[in-house]
Order: C-alpha cells, then sequence, then structure tokens
C-alpha cells in the first residue's frame, strides 16, 4: 500500500515537473509534447492553474473581506478557464483549415502551457500586491497594479505559445508558417474575450467601506473605468459636501409628534 501511494507521488511530481520544465528548456517541453500520448500532462496543468489562479484571487479579495477573497479566487479560476474554453475552438479549427498536422491535445498542451505560464508569472506578484494592501494601499492603485499585473503576465504566456508553434513550424514541420500569423490575430481576440469576461465577473476587489457583492450592476465598460482609476489617482475627487440645512427646518426636524401636538392646540388649530 505505502509502494503505491509513493509511486502515485512520484508520478504526480514528475507531471508537476514536466509542467514547469517549459521555464527552463522550452525546446524539450515542446518536444515532450509532440510526443506524449497520455492526458496526465493536461489534467496537471488545469490543476495548476486553478491553484494558481485561486490562491491570486484570494490575494485579491482579502483587501475587503475574507468572503470576498474566496469568491475573488473562485471567480479568476471561472476567468481563466472560461477565457480558454470559449476561443479555443475557433483557434483549433482555423488551424485544421490552414492545414495544420497538430492534434487536438498537442493544441490544448500548447494553450495551457501559456495559461500556465501567465498564472504562475501573476501569483509571483502576490507578495508585492500584498506589501500595497497592508500598508494601505489607495483602492484604485490597487485595482490599476491588478490589470498591470495580468497584461504583463498574459504577455509572456501568449509569447510561449507563439514560441511553441514556431518550434512546431520550423523543427517539426508539423505547422504551417501563416498559422502562427493567424494565432496572434487570435491572440487579440482571447485579450479582449478576457477583459469582457472580467468585466462581468467583477468585483474582484472591493472597497473597504462598501458592501460585500457578487456582482456589479451599474452601466459603463472596463475602459472607462481604468480612466476613471486614474484620474481618482492622480486628482482624487473629495466627496461632495451636503448643503446647510436651514434653521427652520432644523427647528421642524427636531420637533417631536408630541410638541406638534401641543403647538397645534396653543394656536387653536
Amino acid at each position: 500500500m505505502f509502494v503505491h501511494q509513493n509511486n502515485l507521488i512520484m508520478k504526480s511530481s514528475t507531471d508537476v515537473r514536466e509542467v514547469f520544465q517549459i521555464f527552463q528548456n522550452k525546446e524539450s517541453f515542446f518536444g515532450e509534447i509532440q510526443k506524449t500520448k497520455s492526458n496526465r500532462l493536461i489534467l496537471t496543468q488545469l490543476l495548476i492553474i486553478c491553484l494558481f489562479a485561486f490562491l491570486y484571487g484570494v490575494v485579491m479579495g482579502s483587501y475587503h473581506s475574507f468572503t470576498q477573497s474566496l469568491v475573488a479566487g473562485v471567480k479568476v479560476i471561472i476567468l481563466f478557464l472560461s477565457t480558454v474554453i470559449l476561443c479555443f475552438p475557433s483557434f483549433f479549427i482555423i488551424q485544421q483549415v490552414l492545414g495544420s498536422k497538430m492534434s487536438f491535445r498537442q493544441m490544448t498542451m500548447i494553450v495551457l502551457g501559456g495559461v500556465v505560464l501567465t498564472a504562475t508569472i501573476a501569483l509571483s506578484f502576490a507578495p508585492i500586491v500584498i506589501v500595497f494592501q497592508v500598508t494601505g494601499g489607495n483602492y484604485h492603485f490597487l485595482q490599476l497594479l491588478h490589470v498591470a499585473i495580468f497584461i504583463f503576465a498574459g504577455i509572456f504566456g501568449m509569447k510561449l505559445m507563439v514560441d511553441a508553434l514556431k518550434y512546431a513550424c520550423d523543427q517539426k514541420n508539423i505547422y504551417p508558417q501563416i498559422g502562427v500569423s493567424v494565432f496572434r490575430i487570435w491572440v487579440i481576440i482571447l485579450a479582449f474575450v478576457g477583459i469582457q469576461l472580467a468585466w462581468n465577473l467583477r468585483p474582484f476587489l472591493c472597497e473597504k467601506n462598501e458592501e460585500f457583492k457578487w456582482f456589479r450592476k451599474y452601466e459603463g465598460n472596463f475602459y472607462t473605468a481604468i480612466i476613471y482609476s486614474v484620474e481618482q489617482l492622480v486628482s482624487p475627487k473629495a466627496p461632495a459636501e451636503k448643503p446647510p440645512v436651514p434653521p427652520d427646518r432644523i427647528n421642524t426636524i427636531t420637533k417631536t409628534p408630541a410638541d406638534t401636538l401641543k403647538l397645534l392646540h396653543q394656536t387653536g388649530k
């Protein structure tokens, strides 16, 4: 029994090493993609994406409350996986039309490899985010910081996918050159889909004095929200002051129903 458990642990650790092998030796990882016939690597990639995305989401939501941190963690997982699920079919079909000889499994590994790298880089910034949160970071600053981290991590993830396709084209001759150019367009579509999903899944981050909300209902879009955050960061607007209450209004407000009845009785009304 113990031998069986040790074997499972060794296999799991080997799968994890294979996933992160891409950080050290891209050609070796791409070669592994070409020859592997197992779905274990795909499952390991999905588990790592879910784990890292959840942890980063927890850090995002912890600025507000424990409940918000858990919800944000789940939302980031949904964001990553939904973006891939929605965009992958178009990518696969177009590549097949262009003459790609790569299998469904191989393309899935390449795309998930890019998402793994994106989630890993995003999570690596978690300590920096925590420092700003603990030292009293501004809500709008933290919002822009998270956007910058996702963009930065996403660029590296997309570059990894392009490198994988170039390797398949130049070294293995199983991927058409035009497919690499088309993939760059698909990456832009992927980014817009991710932005739209993130906007509909908001809030990931809430102001401390704001009540917990599953979703926000106000109108607008991602781009106007970013512009507003920049404006608030550069020149924050103080909350509008309430106009002073007239003295006669104060007297009316402070009077009780008993005082009102007494006044009417005195005036004979």
